[in-house]
């Protein structure tokens, strides 16, 4: 009497946990339209139901259905959900839970414990079966339809929800006795009897184990249906088998599958249909030709293989026969599909629930933004684009339009739904891409998205080509003006040099001058001995187009300097000394055919300096820098104000009459401040920009700018 009252304490306390209601509110309870609606009979072919299908709750598998309602599980969750056919809403239960139906009524069986638990769900009512696992006494060996299934020594029993009854026919000495569901008639029981593994049917009508036959090393079997047996062979191989025993004859017959890997492989009966497909397609890094939900039948009058859906993730039997699919079509989505027999002709497939999302790999949004801004991040940027589902090869192409500039980036996202790639900006202007993503499973054809952005620049003094990257001219002894554009890594160098043009002999003075002439690529002032000034304008292509005069006289001065916005107003302005010393300024205007304005004087006494170099705002300070050197070599510096004036020199260093060109040539090693280069009868060097004004600039480092067509006798 002790023991029993124990155990009656620990039974309550097992029941409520088993029964906890941990999803929804309230107890579960039958809805006036419990009954499932019938809808009109449909192919794998057709599209059209009579009935909406209603919401499946997404990444869900379906562990059990019934005839009024079906058993899911959340992946990751331990929660099973039951909710009724037509019904968004559903309720929780923890613990080990299985719906289990007849042909006409559905129940829930509740394994605790200390007791098993099974729950009509037309009354509502319950019954509970008691059980020990500790002592196994008796145990729980199962269920099927309305009963759940226990031994006890060499009982074998029966319950339902009203009675408890012997089963018969089990051969003696059976060991190892498990019940499942089979068909509204029958439950397949398996077991073992001296070492030889065995598997039989259960008649529900008299409680007697019949059709009792020998079960083959390796196999499992999956299905029942009123005619046949399906079973399995293979599993985690490359070979799977599947056989097909026609109850009536005991014959055997092999199903043809192809030979591919599986590891999940689902069998189900829809009468004398044998329905197969490897689980979890949808997610599967290659293509298999198990993927897809196949129906195969010998006895078949017309085609005896049909394809039922694109794949599946799983699937139960109901107690009428109904096989309900949780799988996704190429046509009607992602959702719960309900397969029934309809004789030897093809089984009639209905989308009865739908997650709402689609089984074809779909490009669902992206974050590339309409403008992108070269100026920031050093000119890259990261694009991202959301996808249905993961498992792609992706392709990006990028093409900038005026140039024809493409480029190819691959990806091949497996842990998410979504492929970003990083994106380093050249040249400014209008791109488009053109995004594909290939289904790696071979599920429905490749995904693809399209679209433009405009990329963004504030012009750079020496950028001819618009790539971001400073260019450098040099004129040989010949005449020929020649870009070389530069790149980066360790060391600053040019690529392969462009020949720009002939015949540059006739100008005594080249100078960069950033874009003064509105047409956001940099241009080029030269002049000519006689004092003519002479604009050439960026093309953009790393060329000039024809020559415009733009003013004359110029031959009074002896330096000029250009390229840096001195101002403030975010055009490139020009500074230039007379023979008396005097310094000028000519602010940008902007306008092709008049790019400076009116002339201001900004100060005297620059005479002692044998070269202007316009280096942006190198020091970190309100406005573009002026560098100047003196007669005995030594290099000051000039901080602008951005109003037209500068603040008092500071000295940068000596030596610097090493050089015969200093060229400000914008931002060299791309750290967004802009570089002195220096070109010596013994080489060249970069000036890296600190950003400190008191220490402006780095050491020098040897670069790589000209070739062997020089010596040149001017640079810009």
């Amino acid at each position: 009497m002790l023991h029993a009252r124990s155990n009656r304490r620990r039974l309550v306390a097992a029941v409520t946990t088993v029964l906890a209601v941990t999803l929804g509110a309230g107890a579960l309870t039958v809805p006036a339209t419990a009954a499932t609606a019938t809808p009109a009979a449909q192919t794998a072919d057709a599209a059209a139901t009579t009935a909406a299908p209603f919401a499946y709750p997404g990444n869900a598998r379906l562990l059990d259905a019934g005839v009024k309602g079906f058993l899911t599980q959340t992946v990751g969750s331990n929660i099973k959900r039951f909710a009724w056919y037509g019904q968004d809403s559903g309720q929780g239960y923890t613990g080990p839970t299985y719906l289990r139906s007849t042909r006409t009524n559905d129940y829930l069986i509740f394994k605790g414990h200390y007791q098993i638990t099974i729950r009509d769900l037309k009354t509502m009512s319950v019954r509970d079966i008691a059980i020990d696992t500790l002592t196994n006494t008796p145990v729980y060996v199962g269920s099927a339809a309305d009963s759940v299934f226990t031994t006890s020594g060499v009982d074998f029993h029966r319950h339902t929800m009203t009675r408890t009854v012997p089963v018969a026919g089990l051969p003696t000495g059976a060991t190892a006795i498990t019940v499942s569901p089979g068909t509204a008639d029958h439950a397949l029981i398996q077991f073992t009897v001296a070492g030889v593994a065995q598997w039989g049917l259960l008649n529900l009508a008299t409680d007697t184990v019949e059709e009792i036959h020998t079960r083959e090393a390796g196999a499992e079997i999956k299905a029942v249906s009123a005619t046949h047996v399906a079973w399995t062979t293979g599993a985690g191989t490359t070979t799977p088998a599947i056989f097909r025993l026609n109850r009536a004859t005991d014959a055997v017959e092999e199903i043809p599958v192809a030979d591919a890997v599986s590891n999940d492989l689902k069998v189900s009966l829809v009468g004398g249909w044998v329905v197969y497909g490897e689980a979890n397609g949808a997610t599967a890094l290659e293509p298999n030709p198990l993927h897809a939900l196949t129906a195969y039948n010998p006895d078949a009058e017309g085609e005896k293989t049909l394809t039922l859906l694109d794949h599946l993730t799983s699937a139960a039997t109901a107690g009428d026969g109904s096989v309900h699919v949780r799988g996704g079509s190429l046509v009607q989505g992602e959702g719960m599909y309900k397969i029934t027999a309809t004789g030897n002709e093809a089984p009639a497939v209905v989308l009865e629930a739908t997650t709402g999302e689609a089984t074809r790999l779909t490009v669902t949004g992206n974050d590339v933004p309409g403008t992108v801004d070269l100026d920031q991040n050093a000119g890259k940027a990261k694009f991202t684009w959301n996808l249905s589902r993961t498992g792609a090869e992706v392709k990006l192409t990028v093409r900038h339009t005026r140039t024809g500039k493409t480029e190819t980036f691959y990806d091949y996202p497996q842990s998410q739904a979504s492929t970003s790639f990083d994106w380093q900006g050249e040249y400014n202007g209008d791109y488009t891409w053109q995004l594909t993503a290939t289904p790696l499973n071979g599920i429905g054809s490749p995904a693809t998205a399209s679209g433009g952005f405009t990329a963004t620049r504030t012009p750079k003094p020496h950028d001819f080509d618009d790539n971001g990257a400073p260019d450098v001219l040099l004129r040989d002894g010949s005449g020929r003006l020649w870009r070389a554009d530069t790149s980066y890594d360790t060391q600053l160098q040019a690529d392969p040099h462009q020949l720009i043009g002939t015949g540059w002999q006739v100008y005594d003075r080249i100078e960069a001058t950033g874009d003064i002439a509105g047409s956001n690529v940099g241009d080029v002032i030269a002049r000519e001995p006689s004092g003519a000034l002479w604009l050439y304008q960026g093309n953009g292509r790393g060329g000039f187009g024809g020559r415009t005069k733009i003013g004359t006289g110029w031959q009074a001065f002896s330096q000029i300097a250009a390229g840096s916005d001195l101002t403030g107003d975010g055009r490139a302005d020009l500074v230039a000394t007379d023979k008396a010393g005097d310094l000028y300024l000519y602010p940008g205007t902007g306008s092709a055919t008049a790019p400076f304005g009116p002339r201001k004087k900004i100060g005297n006494g620059w005479g002692v300096y044998n070269q202007l170099t316009a280096v942006g705002n190198v020091a970190g300070g309100a406005a573009g820098d002026l560098y100047a050197r003196d007669t005995a070599g030594v290099l000051w510096q000039y901080l602008g104000k951005g109003d037209g004036t500068f603040a008092a020199r500071t000295k940068v260093g000596g030596g610097w009459n090493a050089y015969q060109h200093l060229v400000g040539v914008g931002d060299a090693n791309r750290d967004g401040r802009p570089d002195l280069v220096g070109f010596g009868t013994t080489g060249q060097y970069l000036y890296r920009s600190t950003g400190n004004w008191q220490a402006p600039l780095s050491g020098a480092q040897l670069a790589a700018l000209t070739f062997g067509g020089g010596p040149y006798n001017g640079v810009a």
